[in-house]
């Protein structure tokens, strides 16, 4: 890790991973520590850029959204105006939830969450009329084993 933390600060990560919304109170008795050092600490991680931020996760399937599609892109332009066009119009995307640049036989990498097929064809549409790419490939899947946005501090 990079950062200088100790394991008092792994804790509170930990315990912020698993549910942001607990009270700093809660926090501080967790870590064994005072709320105001508690809250120290909270304030220096966040101001670090290790704690990013602290966000509710909403269940896919009871949004309507329970279909996600894993797109794999290649292209035959590896500028920097090309990728600087196509982020942009990918970030433009809602239903487009995470996005890679990847090493290897597949350039990019995009995570993309809708309600069906047919939702797909029209960001697929949008992707394709919006930047020149050599080949699309989706993949639907079929069942979430696992979905964790906790990092193993």
């Amino acid at each position: 890790m990079t950062e200088n933390i100790d394991d008092t600060d792994r804790l509170i990560l930990r315990a912020l991973q698993a549910d942001a919304s607990e009270s700093l109170e809660a926090l501080a008795a967790r870590a064994n520590i005072s709320v105001n050092t508690c809250w120290r600490r909270v304030k220096r991680l966040e101001e670090s850029g290790l704690l990013m931020r602290r966000v509710a996760l909403v269940d896919p399937e009871k949004a309507g959204l329970g279909q996600t599609v894993f797109v794999a892109i290649r292209t035959r332009d590896h500028s920097a105006g090309w990728l600087e066009r196509f982020a942009k119009t990918v970030r433009a995307i809602p239903e487009v939830i995470e996005f890679y640049r990847m090493a290897g036989d597949v350039d990019y990498l995009l995570k993309v969450q809708v309600a069906s097929v047919r939702d797909y064809d029209r960001v697929y549409r949008q992707l394709i009329t919006r930047i020149d790419l050599a080949d699309v490939s989706a993949t639907f899947a079929m069942e979430c084993i696992k979905n964790t946005t906790e990092l193993p501090l």
